[in-house]
Parts: C-alpha cells; structure tokens; sequence
C-alpha cells in the first residue's frame, strides 16, 4: 500500500539525522538496522516491524502486520547520519559503548565505518560532565541554527533524499523552565539572536529542524520542543513532532503497575526508584543540573496515572524518590530498583519490589526505529504539531497546554493503533479488540 502527500511517498529515501550519533543508544539503534536490514537479526521491540494490528471491515477482523499495511518506509530506504560532539564513526562508537558483541558490529562494519557524524553545536554550560571534541566553532545560538541548517541541506542533496527526520538521542541538557522566550517564534527567535543562556543546543536542532519542514523526535526529556514557541511554528510549517524522554526501563514499569494499582482500587503510600548506570548518560546524570531534568520527567507518571484529587484516600499522600547513580562498571546494562509501599482491604499495609536488569540501548532501540518510521508517516499524511499518538513511547509525552498526558501504556496502546487505522481509512476499535 502506498500513501502519495506533496512530501513523497513511502518508498523514498528516507533520511534520519540522529543528534548524538556517537552515543550508545543511537549507535545501537543504527547498526542493529543495518544488521536487520541485511538478515542477520530480528528487530525485536519494533512494533511497527513485528506487531500485528486488527483491521475491521465490515464484519470481518483481519490482523496483517503494521507494516505489511501501514505505509511506513522499508528499512532498506533509511540513510543514516546526524552530529556529534566526539569524531568517532557508528562503528567506532558501537565499540566504545560495548552494548553490542564485537562479532555483530563486524558483521556491518563497512557501513557503520563510513557513517560519521557531523561537528555537534555545543554548549558545556547545558551538559557539564561532557567535554567535545567535535564541535562547531561557534556558541552562538542563532549561528549554531544557520549551521545546523547548512548541514541539513546538504545532508540531503549529497544523499539525494526526498524526506529528514531528526532524532535527539544525546545526553540530557540541565533543567531550563519554560519562560518567556519560549512563548512565541518571535521572542525566540530574538533570544538565539542574543545568545540567551535560556536557549539550549537542542532548541537549535529543533528549531533548525521545523524551519526546514522536518520531523523532529525530542528522546530526552530537557524543554527543547516543548513549548509554545516551537508547537505553533511547527503547525505553521506543517510539520509533525514529538516526544519527550524515550520510556524504556523503570519508567515503562510504571506505566504498567501504576494502572494495575488504580484498576484494583489499591492504595499507595510511597514509591522509591533509584537506578545504577555506567554509561555516558549515567554519567552526565551524575551532575545536579542534568539529573534535575531527568527527575521532573520521572516523577510526573505516578500521578497522572492515579489520580490523587480523584481518590485522595488511595492516592492523596504519596511519598515518590527517584534516584540515578552513576557506576562505571555497569556500562549500559542498567539496574532499576523499585520499592513500592501499598495498602489494601482496611487498610493493611504491603509491599511490591522489582529489580529490572535491563540494557538500556537494547530497548531504546527499537523505540527510535518506530518513531522515525511513525512520525516520518504522520507528516506525509497531513498531521502536524503534537503527535500525541505517539505518548506510547515517552516518559513525559508533550501534550496540549491544559490537558494531562496519557500515561497508562495500554491506553497509550490502544490509540496508537486507532491512529495508524485512521491513516489507512480503517475503523477505530476499543482496547478489547
């Protein structure tokens, strides 16, 4: 099936331009593509490559493959490249990380080695555990954007693409709250003009990205797109975005048992998280300033999720601690601990604990394949600003001002799916179905 919109169709090359290609989960992301791509695995987590979807018509229910008929791009036309603030190609970067067997990154060593990011607009002041090396010569914000654009531009005529997405995979800025200048295009713009400390590198990207008519996926969880400034420019340039802070470990855990909580109708006294991390995210996470934006993201599930005004009996007193420690030894392969103090029938206290050994790459991975093939279809098919639709894959997904985040990851589920019907013309179905 083939969706034709002014911006291609589903067989063009697609580009994806990843910020932080040198970092773990997006060499993760990119070599285990070209390795699916050429048979020598399976892409294990990617909804849109292994999940079924109910399709109803008339009284018949059909469950084909999301990308058997969802019009998605193939595999075999996604063209890799994007920025850096280390040299090192995806091959080189796959090393380094040591998530994946050095007998797999061989496997597509040719293409990894050739895949090299371009100098990454940097500012030390927003990440302050890292130092680059690879850096455009400029801090300027607004400069900072005219490069950025610059190297869109000929990222796509040099690979002769019809479409971009771009993906932030980097580390995470510290905590900027939204102000004034992030009201509207035109204070924003003026902020980058003047180097305002209260624009950071990713709002560059971002902005860079909606001029240039892009998709654009916010995987952390700092400010960068959230925000009005860059929401309405976004509807006026039609183009779709999304995000913000890949759900993959802890905070997936929680959109799952949150909703058992609530369904059941049990109480909660506290809950305290706290993760070991060896990587270059637990590192930079080691730092107040970062880790303050990551804690933000983290702590808004619980809540929307149960709802305390509406049951303040179960849910009015909640004690929730989240902490991230960095451990070199652990690498990538992250432990998330979870302490969960509940109650019951009259009261009686009780406990849940969980310890999720997980690898935090290995399940980033699939998450940015599906949005980059998602969000690359909603803009062909006419839906711009907010992908909501996509909360499904977010720890702290953007939403419309005054309206609450859907956090339950079966609701989330459910109207991913009624979404990708809607682009096809096929009828909206409940959860049960």
């Amino acid at each position: 099936m083939e969706n034709i919109s002014a911006n291609g169709n589903a067989s063009d090359k697609l580009g994806v331009l990843i910020v932080g290609l040198g970092g773990a989960v997006a060499s993760t992301f990119v070599i285990g593509s070209l390795s699916v791509r050429k048979g020598y695995s399976k892409p294990i987590g990617s909804i849109s490559q292994l999940s079924e979807i109910s399709i109803k018509k008339g009284s018949e229910i059909t469950e084909p493959k999301i990308k058997d008929i969802i019009p998605i791009t193939s595999l075999n036309d996604l063209v890799f490249g994007g920025w850096d603030i280390f040299p090192e190609s995806v091959y080189e970067a796959a090393i380094h990380a040591e998530v994946l067997s050095k007998e797999d990154i061989e496997k597509v060593a040719d293409e990894a080695k050739a895949i090299k990011p371009m100098p990454g607009a940097f500012d030390q002041e927003f990440v302050k555990r890292l130092n680059g090396t690879h850096v455009k010569g400029t801090t300027n914000k607004w400069e900072l954007v005219q490069l950025i654009i610059e190297d869109i531009r000929s990222f796509k005529k040099e690979n002769n693409l019809d479409r971009i997405v771009i993906l932030w995979a980097a580390s995470t800025e510290i905590y900027v709250p939204m102000s004034e200048v992030h009201m509207d295009i035109a204070s924003l713009e003026k902020a980058m003009k003047e180097n305002s400390p209260e624009i950071a590198p990713s709002m560059c990207y971002a902005y860079a990205a909606i001029n240039e008519g892009i998709p654009f996926i916010n995987g952390a969880p700092a400010l960068t797109v959230d925000m009005p400034a860059l929401i309405d420019f976004s509807l006026k340039n039609k183009v779709a975005i999304c995000g913000k802070d890949f759900k993959t470990g802890q905070t997936m855990m929680k959109t799952v048992l949150s909703p058992m909580l609530k369904t059941r109708m049990l109480g909660l006294n506290g809950w305290f998280s706290t993760n070991i991390l060896g990587n270059r995210d637990g590192e930079v996470l080691d730092d107040p300033d970062s880790f303050k934006t990551k804690e933000v993201s983290k702590l808004s599930v619980i809540d929307t999720i149960l709802e305390p005004k509406k049951y303040p009996e179960l849910y009015g007193d909640i004690y929730h601690k989240v902490r991230i420690n960095y451990y070199p030894p652990r690498k990538d392969n992250k432990e998330g601990w979870d302490n969960i103090d509940l109650f019951g029938w009259m009261g009686y206290p009780m406990q849940l604990k969980v310890d999720f050994l997980c690898r935090d790459s290995i399940l980033a991975a699939p998450l940015c394949l599906d949005l980059v093939l998602f969000t690359d279809l909603a803009q062909r098919c006419g839906s711009y600003g907010i992908q909501t639709w996509l909360s499904f894959y977010f720890k702290s997904p953007m939403h419309e001002m005054g309206k609450n985040p859907e956090h339950d990851l079966f609701t989330q589920n459910a109207i991913m799916r009624n979404k990708l019907r809607s682009f096809i013309g096929a009828e909206p179905l409940d959860a049960l179905v």
